[in-house]
């Protein structure tokens, strides 16, 4: 070491820098240590495969939160992650190395056998022999550190130990007051790392590796390390590592011993690279978080060393006038009194976290935790998204993944946020299909979200959250091609090929429309023929019919060309058309209902199949529309048809105005003659009116009669069977309606409310419409709609809700 590098407060011998991960006193002391040894090497806690990764960190588009991804080459999925933020030591140890000039190299375990220890524990989780016949064996297991995995469990905790010694219950709180609260430039830069390194030996003493079994062979990995570099660059040598490690670190080891822990580990090839992070992620403490509380608060210390609470509490007032709340500054000198106050009061050198957010509570938000919680999530946490320069080292895919991105202007982001898109526009269109690709392949980056405008199918809605896991998931599909169409191409196919029903592959020919695979389509239409071919279930179909016709619709209006899907769709609907009858047969309560559930999905889908342009014509295959009614006139009078589905057929009869009412009301009376055993009559009434939001019963006052006089016929012993089915149908209505038809059956058959209600029989409602108070419409459906409004009654849904819009 260098003279300035000496001092009381340490030994001869390298510089042991033991520091809490992402702890941003812990970050500030690293600097100020690494200012004044002046080492010729800084060694890190990480994986050693990512030192051809450390330039990198010089790069200006390389900003934390970032973390190391490490991933098995044969298997992508299997993965393992060292986050680093910007008040992370190991990041400021790093990014100090490179300003000075000095290498740093990483010490850890390898990644190599970190994922070959995953896998051989999951295996053990499974109870699953290893590949090479030998049993399972227990070998250590590393925990603590940026790289832990799920499923390690410490049983130690260094930190609540220390500061249940020194008289804390809260171990978040004794760092702050030892550690975070230290001003730069205090007392001796090494004595800090001296006293943390004393505790830790003494806790040692006393536990051991404190149930971290993995540690011992990590700390003999880091002391080989350790080993080379001091032959290399004697003791001028700086290691930053987990305060945990430093006594082991320190311990005089043979290197026959060391290398004798690190004999017979697992391997497994693994590439690594750098990736974007989130300070959400880092506030998790399961899976690949680093269960840091509060990030947000970290990095605001970490920045900003003078005045840290006037800072902070001037951010949260910014935040909250955002939020339209009425702070002024006054509030925040009144918080920063109060939180100074409340440490004082506490004992505390310096107000930390709680106290400012008890000081926030208090004056800001009124006593209230709702805007309090906005704090927390915005500021607290946050949603800061790392960045990651081209240059890093990435798999095909994810560059062609970034190229798209950039192209159509779409930015991953941390915060959820929904975008709106109109296909009708190439850049929208080019969004839809790239977000339905990466859904196909497994990366969630959008879900669906129902739009909050227009229902056309030119519109869609998606919701967005770029989350760090998803680099995996990149990394994981690209087995499958080098770019995402032909990932998504060859994703398709291979999933039409293993598909085991038939629901299955017309939800997957869906996809490919939505994602643009035309050539995708063959594959997936063969596979659709197929099972189509030797499916005899009548359910089955009726499940496949309704996504093919969807398909049908998206497709015309990106204007794909769906024959294909139409002579299937066609195929599909007459083999339902001819099964369905027979199969109503002798159903139980719980399969008619979901029968029901088919009979409407089909109905819905045939309206739309040959509403369809790209529909078979009728020459080909028949009026499908004419075959279905026919169907649905069948099931109505079949008496071996389940009480819900004659109900339910006579109703779309009646809404296809197929059916006069008094045919209806006819049915409905034979339903629901005496000899009808009252819960099979609930059941048909079930069917008939449930869904429709109870309008019929409403508008219709024979029906509703009929309902009510039988009702009111049922016998005491038959009225508490069928009281659950009618609740269940009545308790969907909407309020308004409920009370409606609770006004008509109190005033009986032919009851009257004035003139109009005598005219028409129905309260409220005349019984011829009135042409004069209809006139008085057009003019501002005129206004409204322009001065073209007569043509768009011809024009098909999207295109009216086009012209509405324009």
């Amino acid at each position: 070491m260098t003279g300035a590098g000496r001092s009381p407060a340490r030994d001869s011998g390298p510089l042991l820098l033991g520091v809490r991960h992402h702890g941003p006193g812990s970050a500030r002391a690293v600097r100020a240590a690494l200012d004044a040894a002046r080492p010729a090497v800084v060694l890190v806690e990480g994986p050693p495969e990512a030192d051809a990764l450390i330039p990198l960190a010089a790069d200006p588009d390389l900003r934390p939160p970032v973390a190391l991804l490490a991933h098995a080459v044969d298997e992508p999925g299997r993965s393992a992650f060292w986050p680093l933020a910007e008040f992370s030591p190991e990041w400021v140890a790093i990014r100090w190395a490179l300003e000075h000039g000095t290498p740093a190299r990483f010490i850890d375990l390898p990644a190599t056998h970190t994922l070959a220890w995953q896998e051989r524990e999951e295996r053990e989780e499974r109870e699953e022999p290893p590949a090479d016949g030998s049993g399972p064996t227990d070998g250590p297991r590393p925990t603590d550190g940026p790289g832990a995995t799920d499923g390690e469990q410490v049983r130690v905790d260094p930190l609540a130990a220390l500061a249940e010694a020194a008289g804390y219950d809260d171990p978040e709180r004794w760092w702050e007051d030892v550690v975070e609260h230290r001003g730069p430039g205090e007392q001796d830069p090494f004595a800090p790392f001296a006293a943390v390194a004393d505790a830790m030996a003494a806790l040692r003493e006393g536990s051991g590796t404190g149930g971290h079994a993995r540690d011992a062979v990590r700390e003999a990995h880091m002391r080989l390390r350790l080993r080379d570099a001091r032959k290399e660059f004697g003791d001028a040598v700086a290691v930053v590592c987990g305060a945990w490690h430093v006594p082991a670190l320190r311990e005089r080891t043979t290197v026959t011993a060391d290398r004798a822990l690190l004999r017979g580990l697992p391997r497994t090839r693994a590439d690594l690279t750098w990736v974007p992070w989130t300070h959400r992620r880092l506030a998790r403490a399961g899976g690949y978080g680093a269960g840091i509380d509060s990030p947000g608060w970290y990095g605001h210390l970490f920045r900003t060393p003078d005045r840290p609470v006037e800072r902070w509490l001037t951010k949260v007032a910014g935040l909250l006038r955002e939020e339209d709340r009425i702070v002024s500054s006054a509030h925040v000198i009144e918080a920063v009194r109060l939180a100074e106050t409340l440490a004082a009061m506490r004992g505390r050198p310096l107000p930390g976290l709680g106290e400012t957010t008890d000081a926030v509570r208090a004056v800001m938000c009124d006593g209230s935790d709702v805007p309090l919680a906005l704090v927390h999530d915005r500021l607290v946490v946050g949603d800061v998204l790392g960045e990651v320069p081209e240059s890093a080292p990435a798999v095909p895919l994810q560059r062609d993944l970034a190229r798209q991105q950039r192209s159509l202007r779409l930015r991953p982001e941390a915060p959820e946020r929904d975008l709106e898109l109109d296909l009708r526009g190439d850049t929208d269109a080019g969004r839809s299909r790239l977000l339905h690709r990466l859904r196909l392949l497994g990366v969630g980056w959008g879900e669906p979200a129902r739009s909050r405008g227009s229902t056309g199918t030119f519109r869609e809605t998606w919701r967005l959250r770029w989350e760090p896991e998803l680099s995996v998931r990149v990394a994981e599909a690209g087995v499958w091609g080098t770019t995402v169409l032909a990932a998504a191409r060859a994703r398709a196919e291979a999933d039409a090929t293993a598909a085991g029903t038939l629901a299955e592959v017309t939800a997957l020919a869906e996809q490919c429309l939505l994602a643009g695979l035309p050539d995708a389509l063959p594959v997936v239409m063969r596979a659709l023929a197929d099972r189509a071919a030797l499916d005899t279930d009548v359910g089955h179909l009726a499940q496949a019919l309704p996504a093919l016709v969807r398909s049908l619709r998206y497709g015309d209006v990106r204007g794909t060309d769906t024959g294909a899907l139409a002579g299937v769709a066609a195929g599909l609907a007459e083999r339902i058309f001819v099964g369905l009858p027979p199969a109503c047969a002798g159903l139980d309560a719980d399969a008619a209902q979901e029968m029901r559930g088919h009979v409407d999905a089909v109905h819905t889908a045939v309206a739309l199949l040959v509403e369809t342009p790209s529909a078979p014509s009728s020459a080909g295959h028949g009026d499908l529309r004419a075959r279905w009614r026919s169907v649905l006139r069948n099931l109505s009078a079949r008496d071996t048809a389940p009480g819900v589905v004659r109900g339910r057929a006579v109703r779309l009869l009646l809404d296809e105005g197929e059916l006069a009412a008094g045919e209806a009301a006819r049915l409905m009376g034979l339903a629901l003659s005496p000899g009808t055993p009252p819960a099979d009559a609930a059941a048909w009434i079930e069917g008939f009116v449930g869904g429709g939001g109870g309008l019929l019963l409403v508008h219709d006052e024979r029906l509703l009669g009929l309902v009510d006089a039988w009702l009111t016929a049922v016998a005491p012993e038959g009225f508490t069977d069928v009281l659950p089915l009618l609740r269940r149908t009545f308790s969907a209505y909407e309020p308004g309606v409920r009370r409606t038809l609770g006004e008509l059956v109190r005033r009986g058959p032919g009851g009257t409310d004035g003139p109009a209600g005598q005219a028409s029989g129905t309260p409220g409602f005349a019984a011829d419409p009135d042409p004069v108070r209809a006139d008085a419409v057009l003019p501002v459906l005129r206004l409204l709609l322009g001065p073209d409004a007569g043509r768009h009654h011809e024009t098909t849904d999207d295109n009216r809700l086009a012209g509405v819009g324009s």
